[in-house]
């Protein structure tokens, strides 16, 4: 190529514009910044493994969810079907929520050394997709998907479809 390119040559999509590393090539080459989507590798979830899809901005992108936090769920898949719960915590970048009373695992705590502190077994509740729940009606004991309706002050909330219960207070 010409003088300015150094010893860089082109990656598989052809343009130098990327900082990237192609991971096709067994040669580091030059990538274009639309071939792979762009992923968190200093920050994210917590495991090296893992990692967050980034905006064009290079934070992590929030996942839309249905549910809110103190809504109450009913979970429709997974081992805990059928159990009805508050929503304690939404994780919104991984598309996740925390339920009172559901997904609970174990986990064993040593004792910290130098001290006369005894190890436990602690039970945390731990996050299940949004998609495994549905909202509950605590009237009617039925669950329901939900919809926009807008009141008579212009104001809109969400109303349960099968009750026609207001959620939003």
């Amino acid at each position: 190529m010409s003088s300015f390119l150094g010893t860089q040559s082109l990656g598989a999509c052809g343009s130098l514009s990327g900082r990237r590393l192609c991971g096709q090539a067994q040669t580091p080459r030059v990538q274009h910044n639309c071939c792979t989507p762009v992923r968190a590798g200093a920050f994210g979830p917590g495991k090296k493994w893992e990692s967050y899809d980034l905006n064009k901005n290079g934070k992590p992108v929030r996942i839309p969810m249905h549910v809110k936090t103190g809504d109450t769920v009913v979970v429709i898949a997974g081992r805990d079907k059928g159990k009805v719960g508050e929503v304690s915590k939404v994780l919104t970048k991984q598309g996740k929520i925390v339920v009172e009373g559901v997904n609970v695992k174990a986990k064993t705590v040593q004792p910290k050394p130098g001290t006369e502190e005894r190890g436990q077994i602690v039970q945390t509740e731990t996050p299940v997709h949004h998609s495994n729940v549905m909202h509950w009606s605590k009237e009617q004991k039925v669950r329901s998907r939900i919809r926009q309706q807008e009141t008579e002050g212009g104001k809109k909330v969400r109303v349960l479809v099968k009750t026609g219960e207001v959620i939003d207070k």
